[in-house]
């Protein structure tokens, strides 16, 4: 094997990573830090990493288009060998990842990690779950099946409420008035591109500080934090009493990380990939959208919120809650570590381990809110009826029970996804209305096989009365010029 380590000897003149990793890797710790409590860090990574390679493989074959994406998820299910396998184990790897980072930012706020001098090591933790919840919605969207695209209408409509704001948010997140291709193209890229990029970079930070400012010891009854006294207390802990990183503690990481892989990989052979469900349907909207575990607790509480206070709560809880998550270092930097000495941080733990629980578990079973029901109960405005022949008047009707308003808005009432029908006969001829309405396009479904030829007559005659009093209907410039330039008929030759 003298050519391997002729090889290595290059590699290492020109790379000089030899040092940096022997550092990495024997760089002393408290011997009391060599506990199972302190496995679930490295098993976060590890699963980062299980995501990263199985999600190369799956975006080879995954098609992020609106056409396309349930189909090609179909085909790793059930024709590419272990397609299946593969989609299962980046499915569970990710529910796997979030519990696994809850558990060690948990284990973590308990053991006091985030006083002195690791502030800043918990921020960046706090993004990290930030970016990990992140991951985790866009690869929900990633499956577009009929729950991940109700479940995106959700949190569009989650996002449109921002004040001043909410509008930009909305359409830079869906490309467009409504879900589709390009914005299945750009939750894949953040699911595969920016979300990631920025994992790897926070969680190089992450790695850096935890190795210059070392593991956070056991928290020892009556040992508090003091500014003044803590880098020597903990020098002589780790310099000292300690032992070195490989393999006192490193051995205990590798055998809970093996451990949870193993535990995804059963996971995926049991109960194999999630979906994908029915293909997207905009037309089907009395649907349940249920999304994964890690989000049902919020749709819980809106469903069991007062509609006057689901803003409210939408705008404020969160950002405060983030806002407390970081400012923590910094009101509580110092003191005891030790759980026996803090009542409230437990209490405060069990609340909200108790109450994530609780929230999920009705999750599973709540009705939705906002309510997926369109504003088909809701008649055609008066005004829009009024002067109209029986034939229009029949596709104002055809317009209610259809539920166009599920996804277009008339008099500023009725959906967001499709644009307003206000003046819509403004905008398109009445040969556009019928094939927009029999084809689709723009997002829009083809409603061809849901309308009978007089239904379709009778809501395209509806359409075309939808102009502002005084504005000219929308006609065909070449037909008119065409006509123009038609000579007119030689008269007939008398007798």
């Amino acid at each position: 094997m003298h050519w391997v380590k002729q090889i290595y000897n290059w590699l290492e003149l020109r790379l000089q990573l030899q040092g940096p990793v022997e550092d990495a890797a024997l760089h002393p710790v408290p011997r009391n830090t060599a506990s199972w409590w302190y496995v679930f860090g490295s098993a976060a990574f590890t699963l980062l990493l299980l995501q990263i390679a199985t999600g190369i493989l799956l975006a080879i074959v995954y098609v992020p288009s609106a056409a396309n994406a349930w189909n090609s998820l179909n085909w790793l299910n059930h024709d590419l060998p272990l397609g299946w396998f593969l989609r299962a184990m980046h499915g569970w790897g990710s529910n796997f990842m979030v519990a696994v980072v809850l558990v060690h930012m948990a284990q973590v706020f308990l053991f006091g990690a985030y006083k002195f001098p690791r502030e800043l090591t918990w921020i960046v933790g706090v993004f990290l779950l930030l970016m990990t919840l992140g991951m985790a919605f866009t690869g929900e969207v990633m499956r577009f099946d009929q729950d991940a695209y109700w479940g995106l209408g959700i949190g569009v409509s989650i996002v449109g409420r921002v004040p001043l704001i909410g509008g930009p948010l909305v359409d830079l997140m869906m490309g467009g008035p409504m879900i589709g291709g390009a914005t299945l193209s750009r939750f894949f890229d953040l699911h595969v591109f920016v979300i990631p990029g920025t994992l790897l970079v926070l969680v190089a930070v992450h790695v850096w500080m935890v190795l210059k400012l070392g593991i956070n010891d056991w928290p020892m009854p009556g040992r508090p934090v003091r500014r003044s006294t803590y880098l020597a207390e903990y020098h002589k802990l780790s310099h000292e009493h300690g032992l070195p990183f490989i393999p006192g503690a490193f051995w205990k990481d590798l055998i809970f990380s093996g451990a949870v892989l193993a535990a995804v990989a059963v996971c995926a052979l049991v109960f194999g990939p999630y979906g994908p469900n029915g293909q997207p349907d905009p037309t089907i909207i009395q649907t349940n959208p249920k999304p994964d575990f890690f989000f049902l607790w919020i749709y819980a509480i809106l469903a069991y919120l007062p509609p006057v206070l689901e803003t409210p709560f939408i705008l404020i809880v969160p950002i405060l809650g983030i806002a407390v998550l970081l400012a923590l270092p910094f009101y509580a930097g110092e003191g005891e570590k030790s759980w026996h000495r803090r009542p409230v941080a437990v209490l405060v733990l069990v609340t909200v381990a108790v109450s994530f629980g609780v929230f999920t578990h009705l999750g599973t079973f709540t009705p939705w809110s906002p309510i997926m029901d369109a504003w088909s109960s809701d008649p055609v405005p008066s005004k829009f009826l009024q002067d109209r022949t029986p034939l229009e008047r029949q596709g104002a009707i055809v317009f209610q029970a259809k539920q166009c308003r599920n996804c277009h808005s008339l008099d500023k009432v009725g959906g967001l996804r499709g644009p307003a029908l206000d003046d819509v006969a403004t905008r398109l001829t009445e040969d556009q209305l019928f094939r927009q309405v029999l084809q689709g396009g723009g997002n829009m479904p083809a409603y061809g096989k849901n309308l009978s030829p007089s239904e379709t007559t009778a809501l395209v005659r509806f359409l075309t009365t939808l102009h502002a009093p005084g504005q000219q209907r929308a006609t065909d410039a070449s037909g008119a010029a065409a006509a123009q330039l038609t000579p007119p008929a030689p008269e007939p030759a008398k007798q």
